[in-house]
Parts: C-alpha cells; sequence; structure tokens
C-alpha cells in the first residue's frame, strides 16, 4: 500500500490546504458532483468554515510527506432543525491515490470522531453509476435508502443518485 519510509496522517482541514482540497474537489466535479463548473478556493472557505475540528460537521485530511490526498467530510443532511443530529458524509481521494485503502481509512477517522457526538444517521449520496463508491459504503455499513432517478442534469445527461444510510450512535428504545 505504502513504503514504509513515509507514513500517512489524518488530521482536521485546515486553511492551508484550501488549494489543495479544491483541487481534488474539482477533479470530480465532471464524473461525479452535481456542480456544473469548479469552484475556487474562496467559495470553498466557508464550506471550510462550517466544518470545525470538533462536532457534528468535521473535514478530515489525509496527508503525506506533505502533500494532501484526500478528504473526508461530514455535513449538514438538510438546513431544518429536526435533521440536525443527520448528516450527509463523503470522501474525495486525489487522482492517482485510488485504490489504496485511503478511503476506508479516512472514514474509520471520521466515524471515530462522530462517534462522541450526537449523531443519529449518516448519508451518503452516489451519482450513479459508481460501483466502488457503493462498495466502500457498504463496506462501512451503509445500507440502500432508496434511488433518486435522473434527479439533476449536466452536460446533456440527467443522472440517478443512490442514497446510503448508516446508524450512528445509540439504538432509538424500541428498536
Amino acid at each position: 500500500m505504502r513504503d514504509s519510509t513515509t507514513a500517512i496522517r489524518v488530521r482536521p482541514g485546515a486553511y492551508d490546504d484550501l488549494v489543495a482540497l479544491t483541487g481534488i474537489y474539482n477533479h470530480y466535479v465532471v464524473p461525479v458532483t452535481f456542480d456544473i463548473a469548479p469552484v475556487d478556493v474562496e467559495a470553498r472557505r466557508a464550506w471550510l468554515d462550517a466544518r470545525p475540528a470538533t462536532g457534528r460537521h468535521r473535514l478530515l485530511v489525509a496527508e503525506e510527506a506533505g502533500t494532501v490526498l484526500g478528504y473526508a467530510t461530514s455535513g449538514p443532511f438538510r438546513d431544518k432543525q429536526a435533521y440536525e443530529t443527520s448528516v450527509e458524509t463523503s470522501v474525495y481521494l486525489a487522482p492517482g491515490h485510488t485504490g489504496r485503502g485511503l478511503g476506508g481509512l479516512l472514514y474509520d477517522a471520521l466515524f471515530e470522531a462522530l462517534a462522541t457526538e450526537d449523531v443519529h444517521r449518516a448519508y451518503a449520496g452516489i451519482t450513479q453509476p459508481n460501483a466502488a463508491s457503493m462498495r466502500l459504503h457498504e463496506r462501512f455499513g451503509f445500507r440502500p435508502a432508496g434511488v433518486m432517478e435522473q434527479v439533476g442534469r449536466k452536460f446533456g445527461t440527467f443522472w440517478d443518485v443512490a442514497w446510503m444510510e448508516k446508524r450512528l450512535g445509540r439504538p432509538e428504545p424500541g428498536r
């Protein structure tokens, strides 16, 4: 997976990471995200501000020898107050760094951090087809919650999004 002279470190995201994080995200604009155009670094600043080192909404970065390899994040699922204990999670890896176990490493750290927070459910929306992302989420205990068919149109094509759900925290009484 990696040579023994370097170590991958997972840590909270920081302002110094914004250029790398934006570059990683923009790599996925065409094939995966529902953005139509690349985002700029300044637009991502508010996104980073909304993900402090503690709390329900996090940003964890994997780095090796000072290079950002990818990130995992949790953010608001919906903006209504009753949804506050639900989060939407995602993982993005830098080109050339997939297939190394980094997504799993990042999700391990993210769900370990979220275990100490008041989070009841995690959701992931996965643009279809994306077998690798579906497998990663299944490995972390996500289960299918439904498919929104042709929910978004980009570049003249309608895309489906599969939603997956993971229970976090203590089970509800009687469930």
